[in-house]
């Protein structure tokens, strides 16, 4: 549990993973099913989608994953290497985390590619802890994995600052008393549900109008 003492925010920033801290946001249809189908597995993007699901809820380990999709294993980690980080994340949590009281993660993945992505960017020295679906069984937007969120932290959902790149997850964020940002780089108009950043300078404006940090 992250213990907000001594500090003069209590404000905890919340990122979701794919499309937020990585580049890509429909990683199963945009890399995983291409990569699969070119590694001469399945083609079947429904089953596909299916068993991702699965593991992503910790229902199956990722090897068998892999072994249901027809390809081995041992291609997880070429698999991976086609994730990048969303460009600016880095300079943006060197300058965030001096300004917040923590930042973590809130995300739909599988527990051991989400380990191996952030071990492979160094990411924990920013962002702890990682709340993933496969961890505690439950998937954005179910009201469950928010409950879980807060049970990792010693905070008010008030206090708290979603982003993500889906409105759906926004919405049941919403709901249970979080603040909330939706990313989306090529945002076109105002969304009045939710705050709209199309960069991460945009996500500390917000924080900033908001009250959430100060200058």
């Amino acid at each position: 549990m992250t213990q907000i003492e001594g500090t003069e925010t209590r404000t905890i920033l919340a990122l979701d993973a794919m499309g937020v801290i990585y580049a890509v946001g429909d990683d199963t249809g945009k890399l995983l099913t291409p990569f699969i189908a070119e590694h001469g597995g399945s083609s079947d993007p429904v089953a596909i989608e299916a068993h991702y699901v699965a593991a992503s809820l910790g229902e199956i380990p990722a090897e068998a994953f892999w072994q249901r999709v027809g390809l081995s294993p041992s291609l997880e980690d070429e698999y991976l290497a086609l994730h990048t980080l969303t460009p600016g994340l880095e300079p943006f949590l060197e300058h965030v985390q001096q300004r917040v009281a923590g930042i973590c993660c809130l995300s739909n993945d599988v527990p051991a590619w989400s380990l191996k992505l952030r071990e492979r960017f160094g990411l924990d020295r920013w962002i702890t802890p990682w709340v993933i679906s496969g961890d505690v069984g439950i998937r954005k937007p179910a009201p469950g994995i928010y409950d879980a969120l807060f049970a990792s932290l010693a905070v008010e959902p008030r206090h708290i600052v979603f982003v993500d790149d889906r409105t759906g997850n926004l919405d049941a964020a919403a709901a249970a008393g979080i603040r909330t940002v939706l990313f989306d780089p090529e945002a076109a108009t105002r969304n009045f549900r939710h705050g709209i950043a199309r960069e991460f300078e945009g996500i500390m404006d917000l924080l900033l109008l908001g009250g959430f940090i100060s200058v």
